[in-house]
């Protein structure tokens, strides 16, 4: 239910019936990560240009982190957005400023929007304030004259209705997500909010990749277009022509007599991107025929034999326990050698009790397997 208030009270107005996003829409929204987003926190700044190319005003974006917090007991990590654009149109300044809070997963929870024109006897300002608190987005529009509210419009829509919404503050950031990938989703149809913040469609479309003169620089960018389709009013149009990075290079709405423009390049951003993992190839190894290797095995098959010889020496019980095993041995012939030496060397063993080396044939032995 939509309710439209003004100086003469609050009426009813008739249901307005909202459009929804479609699928890609949603989807592309759904998929846009923070690793994604990370890199688009930060500010800039261009200048606006007349037709006849006078400077007669400047435009700055600024992204970054922040906590959003509806009361005192909750807290929520999500991205502060704010813009402003000061102008001067045939010596009527224009001021426009938008503050949002957009959450990680790109929804708005907050967005105040001021648009003044400085007449000089007749000062007049829209205040729009949308915020969400449950499951409504309430929106509030104010025309101000002297600091006077002369006409409020009051909106309010179910969250649920509002999938794939781009508010114009959110609209900054998935901007620069879109040159990041260079890529625009085919045939989405987005949420937005047009001139009399009601909710409507509205479309990006990709023009491709252009050169742009920048200073003394020739820089290539990627040009995206958006239009707000109003059902009571004529389409919005803007172009943006963005750097690799997602800054802006230049900003243009059809129908508006100033373009936004950078004076110079700025240092482009880049994501350190891991080296590949190096293959190396199998090469067939002959050790007898490399020098090297043969001389180090010669080395260390004598530095064994001295180690082993030494250990015998130091140890002349071990050459009395073979020498009487391989007497047994030759003496017994046993069919089955390792079952012969298992037995014969039981009793030295720790983890068994002391017992006669070799008992008598009628006990079973736990080195034989019966069947």
């Amino acid at each position: 239910m939509q309710k439209k208030s003004s100086e003469k009270g609050t009426e009813e107005a008739p249901i307005q019936k909202i459009p929804a996003a479609n699928e890609g829409a949603v989807n592309f929204l759904s998929h846009i990560g923070a690793n994604e987003i990370k890199p688009c926190l930060f500010e800039e700044s261009l200048v606006a240009i007349s037709e006849s190319g006078q400077t007669i005003g400047n435009f700055s974006i600024s992204v970054k982190m922040a906590c959003y917090s509806p009361d005192e007991w909750e807290e929520e990590d999500c991205y502060l957005v704010h813009a402003t654009s000061k102008v001067t149109i045939d010596g009527v300044p224009c001021t426009t400023t938008i503050t949002g809070y957009i959450t990680k997963r790109l929804e708005t929870v907050e967005q105040h929007t001021k648009e003044s024109v400085r007449f000089r006897e007749h000062p007049v300002e829209t205040r729009t304030h949308v915020m969400k608190r449950q499951d409504q987005l309430f929106v509030r529009k104010a025309i101000v004259e002297r600091d006077e509210e002369i006409h409020v419009d009051t909106f309010s829509y179910k969250c649920s209705q509002l999938q794939g919404l781009i508010s114009e503050s959110a609209n900054l950031l998935v901007l620069r997500v879109m040159a990041w990938r260079q890529v625009v989703p085919e045939n989405a149809i987005f949420l937005s909010f047009d001139t009399e913040q009601h909710i409507c469609t509205s479309t990006y479309n990709s023009l491709g990749f252009q050169k742009q003169q920048v200073g003394k620089e020739e820089v290539d960018v990627f040009v995206i277009e958006r239009t707000v389709h109003s059902e009571d009013d004529i389409p919005l149009n803007w172009q943006f022509y963005l750097l690799p990075d997602g800054h802006l290079s230049r900003r243009v709405q059809v129908g508006s007599p100033a373009t936004m423009v950078i004076l110079q390049v700025p240092v482009l951003f880049e994501i350190d991107k891991p080296d590949p993992r190096p293959v190396f190839g199998k090469i067939p190894l002959d050790w007898e025929e490399d020098v090297e290797l043969y001389s180090m095995f010669l080395d260390r098959k004598e530095e064994l034999q001295a180690s082993h010889a030494t250990y015998v020496r130091r140890h002349p019980e071990l050459t009395a326990l073979l020498a009487d095993f391989l007497q047994l041995l030759l003496l017994r012939k046993p069919d089955d050698v390792v079952t012969f030496a298992a037995e014969f060397f039981a009793p030295f063993s720790a983890q068994n009790p002391p017992c006669r080396s070799f008992q008598s044939s009628d006990k079973p032995s736990p080195f034989r397997s019966h069947v």
